[in-house]
């Protein structure tokens, strides 16, 4: 990759919004400068950028298979309401059957959407390891190696998370015949990540982190321990758990251990800054300042949350004890970061009954609010350089269509309300990451090969 120029009219930096502002990049995909008010004449050779910059979301929480689920469970069941568990059962039968190839095609279609959606690097929260019956392939890591080759064609930045699933319920209870694609012991788990951090090793586009799946899924002793290997290999490496996510999670958690989920992650593990709870829908007032106090963060996925009826976070008392949180598309019944945070907000109107909750003081956006903190987040919880337009950051960056009807007569702040809350247009034109464009005009670069593939992995999914 070559040095580049880049010049736009106005960016979101860091410190706020910028005019005439001059992108250096460097050979390496980082920001090498960024300078605003550049005089005129003074721009060089650089490209002249179509419209407004913005820095590229994180999405930090994504099963990347279940997007070729995505609107293939809503249909009423037989005699039981549906609920999340009900849910899970028809997603294990789907996933029971998923090759690795496929697996690489719906990942690749997944992260062409994501990109033209605005994303820019993706939390792949992945448990799919074994083959069908639950044996090993001959490459262990042949499953997280599709996810890796997914991202690296669609040239999406990746932090891939490795989940470690051993039990079936609170207290180690055994697993179901459901989810022997996702058990691995704690020895074949810190080789598989031992293998794939000294695989990207200095790959810039890619991280890897740990995911121990949920409380449910692990025990006491094998999650310290999973930490303990973690810290081993990389003691700054992320950390992403899914956590209070139902009522009867809730409710088993007390039965097993006396404390509710978050309680007990807080009082029992090292939760810091390196650490992402999903969705931690349900929480008493202590533990939503706990976790506010702690450093970690909140990986919200507002528009899953709802499909699967799992509640409302309790994002308004959240945020004003100081809580950082990103967003993630999880299932993936959208992608859209303007969606997810849409529907942050309106989540809390429609508790609150009041309009405009997570922006505190007089005159200040809400849309841009929490677009700045969902990248702020989102690059946290994901370990990577990313989320600001800055020297040394990676030069991961959206241009907005100046001419997009929802944008006409926008600048600065308004223009991010805008592009969260005037509808289900999207207005991003141009998408660069790493100092690579891999959207221009709208249009993704492999985006007719890959969908090629996936509507044969479609076909081939329909017909089984």
């Amino acid at each position: 990759m070559t040095a580049q120029l880049l010049f736009a009219e106005s960016a979101l930096l860091p410190e706020g919004w910028a005019r005439d502002v001059l992108f250096e990049i460097a050979e390496d995909g980082n920001l090498a400068a960024v300078t605003p008010e550049v005089g005129a004449g003074k721009t060089g050779s650089a490209r002249r950028l179509a419209g407004p910059v913005l820095p590229g979301m994180p999405n930090l929480h994504s099963h990347a298979f279940q997007r070729a689920m995505a609107g293939l469970t809503e249909r009423t069941g037989g005699g039981e309401e549906d609920s999340f568990w009900s849910w899970r059962e028809v997603m294990y039968r789907f996933v029971g059957k998923l090759r690795p190839d496929q697996l690489e095609a719906i990942a690749a279609q997944l992260y062409v959407e994501m990109l033209k959606a605005g994303y820019t690097a993706v939390g792949e929260f992945h448990y799919l390891h074994n083959d069908p019956e639950g044996k090993p392939y001959p490459d262990p890591a042949e499953m997280s190696e599709r996810a890796v080759a997914a991202a690296t064609e669609t040239g999406i930045g990746l932090t891939h998370l490795p989940v470690l699933y051993a039990y079936g319920g609170f207290g180690g209870q055994p697993a179901g015949s459901g989810q022997r694609r996702f058990l691995l012991d704690l020895d074949s788990y810190l080789l598989l990540l031992g293998n794939l951090m000294a695989r990207y090793a200095g790959n810039p586009q890619v991280r890897i982190g740990i995911a121990p799946h949920s409380l449910r899924a692990v025990t006491p002793e094998l999650l310290s321990d999973a930490v303990t290997g973690l810290d081993a290999l990389d003691s700054q490496a992320p950390i992403h758990i899914h956590i209070a996510e139902q009522t009867k999670e809730v409710e088993d958690c007390l039965a097993w251990s006396g404390q509710r989920p978050v309680e007990w992650l807080l009082d029992h593990m090292p939760v810091g800054p390196r650490w992402c709870l999903v969705h931690a829908t349900h929480m008493t007032d202590a533990e939503t300042r706990h976790l506010a106090e702690s450093g970690a963060v909140a990986g919200l996925c507002p528009t899953t949350e709802a499909n699967l009826g799992d509640g409302i976070f309790p994002a308004r008392d959240y945020l004003r004890q100081g809580g950082r949180f990103g967003i993630g598309s999880d299932s993936h019944v959208s992608i859209s970061p303007g969606e997810e945070l849409r529907w942050l907000e309106y989540g809390q109107r429609l508790v609150h009954r009041r309009r405009n909750l997570l922006a505190e003081g007089a005159d200040v956006s809400v849309g841009a609010t929490l677009y700045r903190k969902a990248l702020a987040g989102g690059a946290q919880a994901l370990g990577r350089e990313i989320g600001r337009l800055a020297p040394g950051a990676r030069a991961d960056l959206l241009v907005l269509d100046a001419e997009n009807p929802i944008l006409l007569g926008r600048t600065g702040d308004r223009l991010i309300d805008a592009f969260i809350f005037a509808g289900n247009v999207n207005p991003v034109r141009d998408v660069m990451v790493g100092g690579r464009w891999v959207v221009e005009q709208g249009r993704h670069e492999a985006e007719e090969s890959v969908r090629a593939r996936f509507r044969t992995v479609m076909d081939e999914l329909t017909a089984e």
